[in-house]
């Protein structure tokens, strides 16, 4: 319950009283604290709101210009921001013209929508690649620490192994409401460390803090890891991909997403399933069989499944993908997939954790061979070509790949919000990139006048 949020929105439509009233009676549902101090704290964080709002009668225009945002008047559900779909793809690419419109000296950038991000540095006069990847704890997992940082903690791994490069270390961002419980602070550490302890990765950093500070009342858990890792070759970045590479895929169990998916319908034992390190194991993997300059590219299908994974893919090489589905499925953990079956969720629509592999054709055969001797299934779903679509081999027939609005929905709650294009998401995204320009504006204007002080 974000109380600052709350009296903001509200004093714009209702007397100060009421406001006050409503915000008592907010505050008393989750603080054990009499009537007086409640109303004391609701007295001063309007007090505190109503100073804010003086900036927009503010004689100077750079001082309000500086304070305020551009506002797009598009909400993050609206345009499914964090639901691994095109309008979440679509907000990712306007955040990386933003990045791009710095004078950046990275080697990938966020413009790539790649994994991670790389710069290159020189060490004893020998090239070395820097990759730096970050990732959040799934929303629903709040109340599950420790699973929320396993997982989170195994797909910022990930992210820095699938770009070609060796994990070296870890750092965590913690936030927590101000009633949440601490423990929930150390069970998600402990997932954490969990990982680092599998795969000999130091967590060696982090920021505790609390969301919100004063202003936000409840026990909500967010977070994120970061990692770092070092190659001595070029990433193994997504616009590589060459036409006529074979497209490999190990086995899939899932991680946040498909936990979430099992422990919000009941279906408990699924979890265990998703508490692996087979793809870091399968990275390894490569790495020491000497074939990560050889591999073209490589990928973990989380961001709204393969369906968001191959678009991404297409839209950055220029390239096409055709995939085969019974190839597909066979590389979805059997009780994973079963769930997913029984609840009508589309395997292809969903993170399932796999790493994706693209190769030539006699480079992925030495692949399969070095992931399969480390005990993981692996499996030729697809090839590379020249059409610039994504398209999947069906039983009865063939249909494009395109992502969803949103990835399949995988809650009940999802299934209500649904993942049907809105019919004004032009408009949305009409309004999304003026706000971006606006933003990149603003921070070349400030960058100006601090240089020039």
């Amino acid at each position: 319950m974000d109380i600052e949020g709350f009296v903001r929105r509200t004093l714009k439509d209702e007397d100060e009283k009421t406001v006050q009233k409503n915000l008592i009676n907010k505050i008393l549902e989750y603080k054990d604290i009499d009537n007086e101090k409640a109303k004391e704290m609701a007295a001063a964080v309007i007090d505190e709101v109503k100073c804010t709002l003086k900036i927009d009668s503010y004689p100077d225009e750079s001082m309000k210009e500086l304070i305020k945002y551009p506002e797009s008047h598009v909400a993050m559900g609206e345009i499914g921001v964090g639901s691994r779909g095109a309008g979440d793809f679509f907000v990712h690419r306007k955040i990386a013209e933003i990045v791009s419109s710095t004078k950046s000296s990275a080697y990938i950038s966020p413009s790539a929508q790649d994994d991670g991000g790389v710069v290159k540095s020189e060490v004893d006069s020998k090239e070395v690649y820097i990759t730096t990847a970050v990732d959040g704890i799934h929303s629903r997992l709040s109340e599950y620490p420790f699973l929320g940082g396993f997982h989170v903690a195994r797909a910022t791994l990930r992210d820095v192994c699938v770009m070609g490069a060796d994990p070296i270390a870890m750092l965590s961002d913690l936030h927590l409401a101000d009633d949440g419980d601490v423990g929930k602070l150390f069970d998600f550490t402990a997932g954490v460390c969990a990982v680092s302890e599998l795969v000999d990765v130091p967590l060696v950093a982090g920021s505790t803090l609390r969301v919100g500070g004063d202003m936000v009342l409840g026990d909500r858990l967010v977070s994120a890891v970061g990692a770092v890792g070092i190659s001595q070759y070029p990433p193994t970045a997504r616009k590589r991909a060459e036409s006529g590479d074979v497209v490999l895929l190990t086995e899939g169990s899932g991680g946040g997403t498909i936990t979430t998916t099992a422990i919000y319908h009941g279906m408990f034992d699924v979890v265990w399933e998703t508490m692996d390190i087979n793809f870091i194991k399968s990275s390894e993997a490569i790495f020491k069989a000497g074939l990560l300059p050889e591999v073209h590219a490589m990928t973990d299908v989380t961001n709204g499944g393969l369906r968001g994974d191959a678009h991404e893919i297409t839209k950055t090489t220029g390239l096409g993908l055709t995939f085969y589905e019974d190839k597909i499925r066979g590389m979805v953990n059997p009780k994973v997939l079963d769930m997913l079956e029984k609840l009508d969720i589309d395997p292809l629509g969903v993170s399932v954790d796999s790493l994706m592999i693209i190769a030539p054709e006699d480079v992925a055969t030495n692949v399969k061979k070095a992931i399969s001797n480390v005990g993981v299934k692996i499996s030729e779903i697809g090839f590379v070509d020249d059409t610039g679509v994504s398209k999947l081999i069906k039983e009865d027939g063939e249909e494009e790949l395109k992502p969803l609005f949103r990835e399949a929905a995988y809650t009940k709650i999802k299934k209500i919000v649904g993942d049907i294009e809105p019919e004004d998401f032009d408009i949305m995204k009409d309004k999304v990139q003026n706000a971006a320009l606006e933003a990149i504006k603003k921070k070349d204007k400030i960058v100006k006048i601090i240089n020039e002080r």
